[in-house]
């Protein structure tokens, strides 16, 4: 894990955020790329160039972030770009090989209620690159103990443990897998690979409504500082993320959640 993105909004968690992620990427030996996207929709015969006076406002913005916290050693660099979030998150992705993305879960968002903004849930939900949702005000702690909620083991996708591999390296992190039984079972669901088991300690069988009312029920008994789930259609947040917005009565942690990308 080598180069870490860290797309930033105008939040008040947003130092706090960027500070985590340094002392994160710091273990790894990894770069920080800090970005921030912005769009412009201009009325015609505007003689203003908006464009380069929101360029110029979102670097300063950027290096004065960046002289807020402390680097340690790591390499932080900073970025502006114009377009889309999403297409050009992905382009910055293949570009510059990133390898996770660590978002703070409301970036604009003030509403206590809502446990991911807008542009968190968009980043999530319409991109396959793994994640890191970090809890706003979360002061970074080696992680120990992983708890990795499925309700399917199968995996056909290459390197898509890659991400949890790693952090368990790193840390040298215990990982226990929760097989959660829904209604949307299907039989071999629950047969773990050998890349799998080699990644877990304990394997724990539930059967409940949905994934996270799993993770709920053996939450305390666990007592894990990250939650690992996956991305996929029907996966972890399958009506939660019909919308962009989540909400905290629907999901919410207090503790960073890996998401992987789609493992089928």
């Amino acid at each position: 894990m080598k180069n870490i993105l860290v797309p930033v909004g105008s939040s008040k968690n947003v130092v706090s955020h960027l500070q985590y992620s340094v002392d994160f990427a710091k273990t790894f030996d990894a770069k920080v790329f800090v970005v921030q996207v912005y769009n412009v929709f201009t009325k015609a015969g505007t003689i203003i160039n908006v464009d380069s006076i929101l360029e110029r406002e979102s670097k300063a913005f950027l290096n004065n972030l960046v002289s807020q916290i402390k680097t340690n050693g790591v390499e932080v660099i900073t970025r502006t770009f114009k377009g889309d979030l999403i297409d050009t998150l992905e382009l910055i992705t293949k570009k510059s090989k990133i390898d996770l993305f660590l978002i703070e879960p409301r970036t604009n968002s003030v509403k206590e209620e809502v446990f991911l903004g807008k542009t968190s849930g968009r980043i999530i939900k319409h991109t396959e690159i793994p994640a890191l949702i970090v809890p706003e005000g979360y002061v970074f702690k080696p992680i120990t103990n992983i708890l990795m909620a499925v309700k399917s083991a199968i995996i056909r996708k290459k390197n898509v443990l890659s991400p949890l591999a790693k952090v368990k390296e790193s840390f040298n992190a215990t990982v226990h897998l929760l097989l959660v039984k829904t209604p949307y079972y299907n039989e071999g669901d629950f047969e773990v690979n050998e890349e799998l088991s080699g990644l877990i300690t304990n394997t724990f069988h539930t059967e409940n409504a949905t994934t996270f009312k799993g993770v709920l029920e053996h939450y305390k008994s666990n007592n894990p500082n990250m939650l690992c789930v996956v991305r996929r259609k029907r996966g972890f947040f399958t009506k939660k993320w019909e919308k962009n917005v989540i909400l905290k009565k629907d999901f919410h942690s207090s503790i960073p959640v890996l998401v992987l990308s789609g493992m089928k």
